[in-house]
């Protein structure tokens, strides 16, 4: 086993500290295996990043995003790096979690069941597979 990194551990209990409102909501259903038993952390070390939440057991990233994030170049590197490291990333709107939670969860557990397979982009979410990158 790896030793810790001291400067992203504290990095992270920082960022877990400052939550904002949909990911605090977002996190009281995935804490404790509450989302069909898979375990979820928040604010894992991908790189030079960190994940606002991932399943390790589906390398599956969940990104929650507020209206600056809707045409940032910086986020396609971000995905691009989490890709590379094997893990698929969901985006879904800060609102949609708010507004909306029920269908967010549907579209995550789609993710983790495997029904999501391929990269989609629509209007409520985001999704890039690990593999998408080199299908392009």
């Amino acid at each position: 086993m790896r030793g810790r990194n001291e400067p992203k551990v504290v990095r992270a209990r920082e960022l877990r500290g400052v939550e904002n409102d949909a990911e605090e909501r977002l996190w009281h259903e995935l804490r404790g295996r509450r989302l069909n038993g898979h375990k979820f952390v928040r604010q894992l070390s991908i790189g030079p990043y960190f994940a606002d939440f991932a399943c390790r057991g589906a390398n599956l990233v969940v990104e929650v995003d507020g209206s600056q994030h809707a045409s940032r170049s910086s986020d396609r590197y971000r995905d691009e790096t989490m890709n590379d490291n094997g893990w698929s990333v969901l985006r879904v709107w800060h609102a949609d979690v708010l507004a909306n939670l029920s269908s967010v969860l549907d579209t995550i557990v789609a993710a983790l069941d495997g029904r999501l397979d391929r990269k989609m982009i629509g209007v409520d979410a985001k999704f890039l597979p690990a593999a998408a990158l080199e299908q392009e």
